[in-house]
């Protein structure tokens, strides 16, 4: 986007991150709860425990990156920066709040990926290829949050481009270690999809819903933006998966 335009229509930018949200909440449920659940039940686990410690987990995890990871969310200035204070600049403050974002998206496809791997019967190569497209789909948005202010403050298109990438390069490092980690130690596959859903569903909830509702008068449109993405996500596992 940064190579067409300097400024983005403010409800296209909520719209977006609505989108994105929808996407994770659907995803969230649809390719790791449900998937984690039964195969808990297969592996004789008590399903709902396995469930709630794995969901838990993930959110709890993400809390506290979220507390000493020092990041930026973009349209704040530097005082409203979050995590262990630092010296860094706001460009590497405002990557960092979307890599925050995207290693709960990066060990969510390689935990979904390690699962088929296992041979697990709940586990299809269908459902991890739509979640893989859905969390490519959502991260579209997520990179421009990042570019587009950085273009906005002079950094130049080539420079903000980066940047953009930049903030998106943890998640196949994530999904590599998750797709490793599942496949050495199947025993804890339905807690590491359980975790990875809760992961999910912080960030959304935490970070992309306020985000993309900062203007009340673009709630209702953000609202449908959201319900979108998830009706998206929910065709492509559904029908792939």
């Amino acid at each position: 986007m940064v190579f067409f335009t300097n400024r983005l229509d403010a409800r296209l930018m909520d719209s977006m991150l609505g989108f994105a949200a929808g996407v994770m909440i659907a995803a969230s449920f649809w390719s790791l709860l449900s998937p984690g659940i039964e195969m808990a039940e297969q592996l004789g686990h008590i399903p709902w425990l396995t469930a709630v410690i794995g969901f838990m987990s993930g959110g709890i995890f993400m809390r506290l990156a979220d507390r000493l990871l020092p990041h930026l969310h973009p349209g704040l200035g530097m005082d409203k920066s979050e995590g262990v204070k630092t010296t860094w600049q706001r460009s590497t403050l405002l990557v960092l709040a979307i890599t925050l974002h995207n290693v709960p998206e990066g060990l969510a496809v390689g935990v979904a990926f390690g699962a088929v791997a296992a041979d697990l019967p709940s586990a299809t190569i269908g459902g991890a290829f739509a979640l893989a497209v859905g969390i490519g789909i959502q991260n579209f948005p997520e990179g421009t949050v990042v570019a587009m202010p950085l273009r906005r403050e002079g950094m130049s298109k080539r420079k903000s481009f980066f940047m953009g990438q930049a903030s998106g390069i943890v998640e196949p490092i994530a999904g590599v270690i998750g797709a490793i980690f599942v496949m050495k130690m199947q025993g804890i596959l339905p807690y590491a999809l359980c975790f990875a859903a809760g992961a999910m569903i912080f960030v959304v909830v935490e970070e992309l819903i306020p985000e993309s509702q900062r203007k009340y008068e673009n709630i209702d449109l953000v609202t449908l933006a959201t319900m979108t993405g998830f009706a998206v996500m929910m065709v492509l596992d559904v029908s792939l998966g």
